[in-house]
């Protein structure tokens, strides 16, 4: 996956544990596992925006992008935008 979850970095500087943000936020421990480690295919708007305004950070903080050694990621999303009518 070309794009990055950077949550490690983001709790370590506001001291704050996976546990308290999801109570704050309102998302599962486990759903914010898989977006942590990096398993997670998809965000919904509303939890990043949750996740933004729980943390005071803007989505940029939270999401990196690094360009992958093949391009299954972008056949991937050209099939994704297809399908949403994008």
């Amino acid at each position: 996956m070309a794009v990055r979850v950077t949550l490690d970095r983001i709790l370590l500087e506001r001291r704050m544990s996976l546990t308290e943000l999801s109570e704050q936020v309102g998302v599962t421990m486990a759903n914010l596992s898989i977006l942590k480690t990096g398993k997670a295919k998809a965000i919904r708007f509303s939890t990043l925006s949750a996740l933004c305004r729980v943390l005071d950070c803007q989505p940029g903080e939270l999401l990196s992008y690094e360009p992958g050694e093949d391009g299954d990621d972008v056949e991937a999303s050209a099939s994704d935008n297809r399908r949403a009518n994008l």
